[in-house]
């Protein structure tokens, strides 16, 4: 047993108060005559050791009082394990504020319980104490040490977040703001569900403040949510069937059945069935749509779960156009064949253009630019090309039997693709259709034996072997290749080793096989449409600098608020910083002014937040063995557990209580046991 105010013992020497009372207590005796006292005798012995027995045990009891009171105001405690520290106090408190708090505990949201607990921390200091508030959101005004008042307003504010930290990190914040003060005591509380994804405690531990960790748990760890979402084809096509794939995870440890799935799509929503996810697994799923109107398209895909509904919607949002544009570039004759095939593409809108007057400005705006037989490739216009191609655009490369092989070469050997041979005249047959790559895939439903495959009478022959993100896509019998490809930037270069004049190919006089490689080039791409993106990892948004003036302020909007993006000019894109100022899943219009839509993104919240798989008790003492994990029985006594550990456990009640045991036991002895 300890005393926080040791000094106050020296009121001890008051028990020397009753003592001397007792012994200078001299009874003046009143004489009163009798006739005879022979009979007396006895009686008054008896009478005196009676006496004596009740002031002995006055005495006593005012010396227990006296020493009782003067231990009360001495504050008697038992220390648990450490010394008390006196002094002020400094508390930091962190509340996990993310989203898998919204699981129940006993039909309490965690995140309400981790509130109504942190009051408690508070309330269990002295008015003396200061604190800090912190959340996942790391505010500047949680960043302070805050008075009593302040810290119960900070912490009725707290809203949840789809931001999430490492609490390593969490950890780092709190003792930056509580090494303000140095001549205090420290203490850290953290209040979270303690996620295996987000706790990354380490085998070194910082010591230099007391943490204390209160775990909270739901009664029910389960929880359904959609990962991500993508298009089955890098582009969608309008009026024709695309598809949408979805993939849904299952993070409990029990299977579930009869998950609904729904599509809401130009503000109608209609469910698309029912899945089953085993336990612990993902599914992906597909949804078919139809695109009727050209623009931005905005989709809502959903899932019933509950209680945790956070990752239940998935936005989505992409760019559906009227037309594909095509650039044809020549040296002004024409192939009517060609041109026909072209034409006969209702989806595609045909520019035609001499290399003597290009406007290399204008390629971002295409999606496929179709490089028809041109004699020589200059630098300037290789350079575009370049550009062009890895910012994502296609180009079609058909060669001519009279080029500058030279400077075709040269231009290849820039995207990354093999050089050619020179022209000669030899007879190849087509044999073998490459139907797992886009271009091909699911154009037919099975290659037909008797199909009519093209045959060139002259042509050139690739160098070397096929390089890196180059792939084959009609192969001659010989096992050259007639039509590859190769993957540079998010755009794509094709090849086609012979010319397409009917003297030496006959290709555009096969419709099953020219039209469709037309069409799949043009929407093909290097990468994956994205259709959607997360809140705090995709900061960055690029958008293609058409129709952008330098100057102008481009913002986004969302419901009534808006707000600008950080803005930066990267050749043919502009560069746009979200800055972490979303926070809230939807759907977010970028334009210039309030009428000019330049795009619409759909923000979904991290889904790393969807497993809520947590650390038990016991796990959670061995990764934390330096820091206090409380149990349930000591978070339920909140209060009493933290004035416990910050005082141990106070007597100076139990004092007090016997002080007024024992002048009441004095009372007792002096009214009722007469002598």
């Amino acid at each position: 047993m300890q005393f926080l105010y040791s000094g106050l013992l020296w009121a001890l020497l008051a028990i020397a108060i009753p003592i001397i009372i007792h012994l200078f207590y001299f009874r003046r005796f009143k004489k009163v005559p009798f006739s005879n006292v022979r009979f007396l005798k006895e009686i008054k012995e008896e009478t005196s050791t009676r006496s004596k027995l009740r002031n002995l045990l006055v005495l006593l009891s005012r010396i227990l009082a006296i020493a009782a009171l003067v231990f009360a105001f001495a504050q008697p405690y038992i220390p648990f394990g450490k010394k008390i520290q006196q002094g002020p106090k400094d508390v930091s408190i962190f509340i996990d504020n993310s989203f898998s708090m919204n699981a129940l505990d006993s039909e309490v949201p965690l995140f309400e319980k981790a509130k109504q607990k942190a009051k408690d921390i508070v309330q269990a200091y002295g008015p003396a104490s200061q604190f800090q508030i912190l959340t996942h959101d790391f505010e500047g005004r949680h960043q302070r040490l805050v008075s009593k008042e302040e810290a119960i307003g900070l912490i009725e504010e707290i809203q949840q977040t789809p931001e999430v930290r490492p609490l390593s990190k969490v950890l780092t914040r709190q003792k930056a703001a509580l090494n303000l003060r140095q001549n205090s005591t420290h203490t850290a509380y953290i209040i979270s569900d303690f996620q295996k994804s987000i706790t990354d405690f380490g085998p070194t531990q910082d010591t230099s403040i007391s943490v204390n960790l209160l775990p909270l748990h739901a009664v029910q760890e389960a929880n359904i949510g959609i990962d991500s979402c993508w298009l089955a084809a890098p582009i969608p096509i309008l009026h024709q069937s695309n598809t949408l794939l979805v993939k849904i995870h299952n993070y409990g440890n029990q299977a579930v059945e009869n998950v609904t799935l729904a599509l809401t799509h130009q503000g109608r929503s209609r469910p698309q069935g029912s899945v089953q996810i085993p336990a612990r697994s993902a599914i992906v799923d597909t949804i078919n749509f139809m695109v009727n109107e050209p623009g931005w398209q905005e989709m809502v895909v959903s899932v019933s779960d509950y209680p945790v509904t956070f990752d239940d919607k998935f936005f989505v949002s992409f760019q559906v156009k009227d037309k594909l544009e095509v650039l044809v570039i020549d040296d002004g004759q024409t192939n009517k064949y060609m041109n026909a095939a072209i034409k006969g593409i209702s989806y595609f809108k045909r520019t035609q253009q001499n290399m003597k007057n290009l406007d290399y400005s204008a390629f971002p705006k295409y999606q496929l630019i179709i490089l028809h037989e041109l004699s020589n490739i200059s630098s300037g216009l290789a350079s575009s090309l370049k550009e062009f191609v890895i910012g994502g655009g296609n180009v079609f490369l058909i060669p001519s039997p009279t080029q500058n092989l030279t400077a075709t070469n040269s231009f290849l050997t820039s995207l990354g693709a093999s050089s050619l041979s020179a022209f000669e005249k030899k007879e190849h047959q087509v044999q073998r259709i490459n139907t797992q790559e886009f271009i091909f895939k699911e154009v037919f439903q099975k290659v037909p034996r008797n199909i009519r495959l093209p045959k060139t009478h002259g042509g050139f022959s690739r160098k070397g072997v096929s390089r890196t993100g180059s792939e084959d896509l009609l192969m001659n019998r010989d096992g050259t290749p007639f039509l590859f490809k190769q993957t540079k930037g998010e755009g794509n270069l094709y090849v086609l080793t012979a010319p397409i004049l009917t003297e030496y190919n006959d290709l555009v006089q096969n419709s099953e096989i020219f039209i469709p490689m037309l069409f799949k080039m043009a929407i093909s791409s290097g990468k994956s449409l994205s259709v959607a993106q997360v809140i705090g990892k995709d900061e960055i948004i690029e958008v293609k600098n058409s129709g952008i003036a330098p100057d102008e302020v481009l913002q986004f909007h969302f419901g009534e608020q808006s707000f600008l993006p950080s803005q930066r000019v990267m050749g043919e894109k502009v560069v746009l910083g979200i800055n972490n100022q979303i926070k809230k899943s939807g759907f977010y219009r970028l334009s210039k002014s309030k009428a000019d839509t330049l795009g619409i993104y759909g923000f979904n919240y991290d889904q790393v937040e969807s497993d809520l798989s947590f650390y038990q008790d016991e796990i959670l003492k061995t990764l934390a063995p330096s820091y206090q994990v409380m149990d349930q029985v000591a978070i339920a006594n909140l209060s009493n557990t933290i004035k416990h550990q910050d005082k141990g456990k106070l007597l100076w009640r139990w004092g007090l209580i016997a002080a007024l045991c024992f002048l009441f036991l004095e009372i007792l002895l002096i009214r009722f046991w007469k002598v």
